[in-house]
């Protein structure tokens, strides 16, 4: 059983047989409603491919290339950053909010060993960082990095603060983004303050930082709808391939659970 609705396993199976038809493609082993909800199943569920093989006639080869050619369709429709952005302020919005997350991966060998290693998380992975509405709703993520490199790094190399400045947005994010907004005047990187050893914080900057930890409480369920999807739970696949099915996940993420 899938727990996901009726308009996502549609719109797949709709998604599959327009590129069918596309690449002039007359015959596949399974009809494109099959193949959705083998695939599907895969995704949400982490599904063994040789388990779906053997249960559908096909073969783990042929359920995995289904996976990756579904994974690729969804990835092409999500939203690019500036696109999201621009949405967002047309709609009249103000705010989005801000974080990043680290997708735990096994552990690799030789020297991309060190590099997934997150020390902030002790774990292997790869980091990502997305942004969502206020109200929670997965509005764009980052290409991965390796596990190592930080949020604020990885939101310089996105160039985040440029591009909601240049949208006329404001960002709300957690204290691992202190200091990615160097304009004092007017900024556009809104985080609490953090306390040093010769300088703990006042009641009022707790009491501020409180505030701002409520407001940006929904971007928890933006990474929650998209890590409902299991096979995010320990990562398998080549790094290549990671950055297209997080994208691809966030398309089904916000066709399921679009608040």
């Amino acid at each position: 059983m899938l727990p996901l609705s009726t308009q996502t396993l549609t719109f797949l199976a709709d998604l599959l047989r327009a590129h069918l038809k596309t690449i002039g493609s007359r015959w596949r082993k399974l009809p494109a409603g099959k193949i959705a909800t083998i695939v599907l199943a895969v995704l949400r569920h982490d599904q063994r491919l040789a388990d779906m093989a053997g249960a559908n006639n096909v073969s783990a080869s042929t359920v995995r290339r289904w996976m990756l050619e579904t994974v690729e369709l969804l990835a092409a429709r999500a939203p690019r950053l500036d696109r999201a952005l621009k949405k967002i302020a047309k709609a009249g919005g103000e705010v989005v909010l801000l974080d990043g997350t680290l997708i735990r991966t096994r552990r690799r060998t030789g020297a991309d060993n060190r590099r997934n290693y997150s020390g902030k998380h002790k774990a292997h992975g790869l980091l990502v960082v997305a942004l969502t509405d206020t109200r929670g709703n997965l509005l764009w993520v980052s290409a991965v990095r390796p596990g190592r490199a930080s949020e604020i790094t990885t939101a310089r190399h996105n160039r985040l603060t440029a591009r909601l400045r240049k949208a006329g947005l404001g960002a709300i994010a957690d204290l691992g983004f202190v200091g990615l907004d160097d304009d004092d005047d007017n900024p556009v990187i809104i985080t609490g303050r953090k306390a040093t050893r010769g300088r703990p914080l006042t009641p009022a900057q707790k009491q501020v930082n409180r505030l701002i930890s409520a407001e940006r409480a929904p971007v928890e369920h933006g990474f929650a709808t998209l890590k409902a999807w299991r096979i995010l739970t320990k990562l398998r696949l080549d790094a290549i391939h990671v950055t297209k099915l997080l994208r691809a996940l966030m398309v089904l993420a916000i066709t399921e659970h679009t608040r």
